[in-house]
């Protein structure tokens, strides 16, 4: 059958038909406008059944044009009550057809596939070097210290220095706030999510006084924990 009203499709691959086009086939005595209007009182509603937009022209102000969807220009056309109405009416009923056809849905579902996986595709090609790294990270057995971290997140593009994570740290809950022998060191919640680690050395000095240094090194869990969260807060950025 030749293409009796110029039809295209939208964004999920649906035919759609121009109201103009439409209105210009079934050859209407009365302006577009006017006559849209009448039909819309059929019952049809805006964004399910159409979609209003406007057609550029030549030398003149945009006219205003409509995509509705078949079951609709299938319904105007029978409206009309003419050799017009049916012959546009049978043209759409045929479209549908090649439309809901095995082939044309098997065409669909291997497009839909092929884009599904390209745009995963690219979002592992983003996500890999940042996976492959916090993978490494948690598989890591070796904790390190604090500073060391700030170094991590400064290489991958965290504006940050030892002094100013320490005290993020605290602002945030992880470390302890209160001056004190407690200072810096991890609070009980940091504690239990095993973001932390206390290394103690022992230190005897010369006049036999024993004392005991307590450091504070972050996890292979705290260090995957901190990259996501500070590198994922630079992203949404």
């Amino acid at each position: 059958m030749n293409e009796l009203i110029k039809t295209s499709r939208d964004q999920n691959d649906e035919i759609i038909v121009s109201g103009r086009e439409l209105h210009r086939f079934l050859d209407i005595k009365d302006n577009y406008t006017d006559w849209f209007k009448r039909m819309v009182k059929y019952g049809f509603d805006e964004g399910s059944d159409f979609i209003g937009f406007f057609r550029e022209s030549i030398g003149g102000r945009p006219s205003q044009d409509h995509h509705m969807k078949v079951d609709m220009a299938k319904e105007l056309s029978m409206l009309q009550r003419n050799e017009k109405g049916k012959q546009a009416r049978q043209y759409f009923i045929h479209l549908e057809k090649l439309w809901n056809s095995p082939e044309a849905t098997m065409k669909r579902a291997l497009q839909i596939a092929d884009r599904n996986y390209k745009e995963l595709e690219a979002k592992m090609l983003i996500d890999q070097p940042k996976v492959l790294f916090a993978d490494a990270v948690s598989a890591s057995h070796d904790s390190i210290l604090i500073g060391d971290l700030a170094k991590l997140l400064k290489q991958n593009g965290y504006d940050t220095g030892q002094n100013r994570l320490f005290k993020q740290l605290r602002d945030e809950g992880y470390l302890i706030r209160r001056r004190g022998a407690g200072f810096n060191t991890p609070t009980q919640r940091a504690m239990d999510m095993d973001l932390f680690q206390i290394k103690e050395t022992t230190i005897t000095h010369s006049d036999g006084f024993v004392s005991v240094n307590t450091t504070t090194k972050v996890t292979g869990k705290g260090q995957q924990y901190f990259l996501n969260k500070y590198l994922g807060q630079r992203a949404i950025k």
